[in-house]
C-alpha cells in the first residue's frame, strides 16, 4: 500500500528550475491517454487580448461612454470599485456592474440585446469581435507549438480549445503537419481512435474569410445554447474525461468558460466514477494557497508555477516535456540526458536527477528500455543506476500480474 501512495504522489522535474509534473500524468501522456484543453492565455503571447480586454475593446468601437470607464477599472476589484455613473443609462450602468464580477459572456449579451436587440451571427457586437480577433498578429506563439507537439497521441495529433483563433493550426503547419480544424457541431466524438484528431473548438473558430459569419460561443445565452439547450460541449466534454486525463492551460478558475466547462465535469462525477483525473497549469506571481484549494473543490488537480517573466516558466516547462516525450521526443536529446544523468554515481546524484532517470526508464517499452540499459552500460554507469532499472522492470511485472 505503501509503494502505491507513493507512486500516485511522485513528481517529476524535467530539468532544472522547470515545473514539477505529478508523474501519473506524464505515464499518461506516454499512453497517449492525455488530452489538452487550451484557453486565451496562450494566445495572448501573439498578441491576441484575453476575455476582459476584448469586452473593452468591444466598448471602445460601439459605446465609448462605458468604455471610458471599464477601461480604468483595475483588474479584480470586484464590488469595492466606485464612480460617478450619472452619466449613463440602466442598462450602461447594469453592464457595468457585471464587468465588475467579470460576467463578460453576460456583459456582452446585455450589450448585444442592447445595441441590436438580438444574438445573433451578424450583429454589431459579434463583427466588433471578429474584427478585433482578424486584425491582431497571427503569428503563433512558442507556447502552441510545444502544445502541438504535446498533442500527439501517437500517430494522431489532438488537441481542444475554446479559443476563436487559427494559432494552433498554424502552429502546425510550421512544424510542417496539417491539422484540420472542427468547430462546434461538426467536432467528432471522442474515442481513442484515430479519427478522433485535428483542432477541436468547442466555442468555434473565427472563418478566415471577411465574407463568412463565424458562429461563436460568445455570450450568456450562446452559452445557454450550446451547453444547456444543444448540450453539444457537456457532452463533448463528458466523454473525454472518460477517455484522457484533461490538461487545462491558459484559463483562470474564474474565466467564463471555465465556470461553464468545470461545472459541466463537476456535475457528471458526481453521478460516474470512471472519470480521469483532471489537471491545470495554474500560475501565480506568490504563494496563493486559497487558489489552490479552489481548483481542488472544483475537481481539478492544480499544478503550480510561478507567473513570473510572463509566465516563462510554463512554457520553458512544456517545451521540455515536448522535447522529452515519448510520443515525438527527441532521441537524441533522451540519450543525452541518461548519459548526462549516469555520469555521477546514483548516490550522490540529485534527487531530481534520480527521478527523471527513474521516470525515463518507467514509460518506456521493452524494448525502449533494453535500449536504455544499454546506452547507461557503455557509460560506464555504476551498479545503482542499472539496480533502479532492474527495480522498475519489477514494478512493470507486478502491475501485470496485479
Amino acid at each position: 500500500m505503501k509503494n502505491e501512495v507513493s507512486a500516485q504522489e511522485r513528481v517529476i522535474c524535467l530539468g532544472k528550475g522547470l515545473v514539477t509534473i505529478p508523474e501519473r500524468l506524464l505515464l499518461a501522456h506516454a499512453r497517449g491517454e492525455v488530452l489538452f484543453i487550451c484557453g486565451a492565455g496562450i494566445s495572448m503571447p501573439a498578441g491576441l487580448p484575453d476575455f476582459r480586454k476584448l469586452v473593452v475593446n468591444v466598448y471602445n468601437e460601439l459605446d465609448p461612454s462605458v468604455h471610458a470607464i471599464i477601461s480604468k477599472i483595475p483588474w479584480g476589484v470586484c464590488n469595492k470599485w466606485e464612480t460617478d455613473l450619472t452619466a449613463l443609462n440602466n442598462s450602461q450602468r447594469a453592464e457595468i456592474k457585471r464587468f465588475l464580477v467579470g460576467d463578460y459572456d453576460v456583459v456582452l449579451g446585455m450589450l448585444e440585446r442592447r445595441l441590436d436587440d438580438k444574438t445573433s451571427g451578424d450583429s454589431r457586437v459579434r463583427h466588433a469581435v471578429t474584427e478585433q480577433l482578424r486584425s491582431a498578429r497571427k503569428k503563433p506563439a512558442n507556447i502552441h507549438r510545444a502544445l502541438v507537439r504535446l498533442a500527439d497521441r501517437g500517430g494522431t495529433r489532438t488537441i481542444v480549445t475554446t479559443n476563436f483563433d487559427l494559432l494552433l493550426e498554424s502552429a502546425a503547419k510550421g512544424q510542417r503537419t496539417t491539422l484540420q480544424s472542427y468547430s462546434l457541431g461538426s467536432i467528432p466524438r471522442p474515442t481513442r481512435q484515430s479519427d478522433f484528431c485535428g483542432v477541436l473548438h468547442i466555442h468555434g473558430a473565427i472563418s478566415n474569410s471577411s465574407n463568412r459569419i463565424s458562429e461563436l460561443v460568445l455570450s450568456d445565452q450562446d452559452f445557454g445554447e450550446f451547453y444547456l439547450r444543444r448540450r453539444l460541449v457537456p457532452d463533448f466534454i463528458y466523454d473525454a474525461a472518460r477517455l484522457f486525463n484533461l490538461v487545462l492551460v491558459g484559463y483562470s478558475a474564474n474565466d467564463p468558460p471555465m465556470r461553464y466547462l468545470l461545472n459541466a465535469v463537476a456535475a457528471d462525477g458526481v453521478r460516474f466514477d470512471d472519470l480521469k483525473e483532471r489537471f491545470t497549469f495554474f500560475g501565480t506571481d506568490s504563494p496563493d494557497p486559497v487558489a489552490l484549494e479552489d481548483w481542488k473543490a472544483r475537481g481539478i488537480t492544480p499544478i503550480h508555477y510561478d507567473a513570473q517573466n510572463h509566465h516563462a516558466g510554463l512554457l520553458d516547462t512544456l517545451e521540455r516535456w515536448a522535447e522529452l516525450s515519448a510520443t515525438n521526443g527527441k532521441k537524441t536529446k533522451i540519450d543525452k540526458e541518461v548519459r548526462r544523468i549516469v555520469k555521477t554515481s546514483r548516490a550522490l546524484a540529485p534527487d531530481e536527477d534520480k527521478d527523471l532517470f527513474d521516470h525515463l526508464i518507467r514509460r518506456s517499452n521493452t524494448s525502449e528500455r533494453i535500449r536504455l540499459s544499454a546506452l547507461a552500460s557503455s557509460v560506464n554507469a555504476d551498479l545503482g543506476w542499472l539496480d533502479a532499472i532492474i527495480k522498475i522492470g519489477s514494478e512493470k511485472s507486478l502491475e501485470r500480474r496485479l
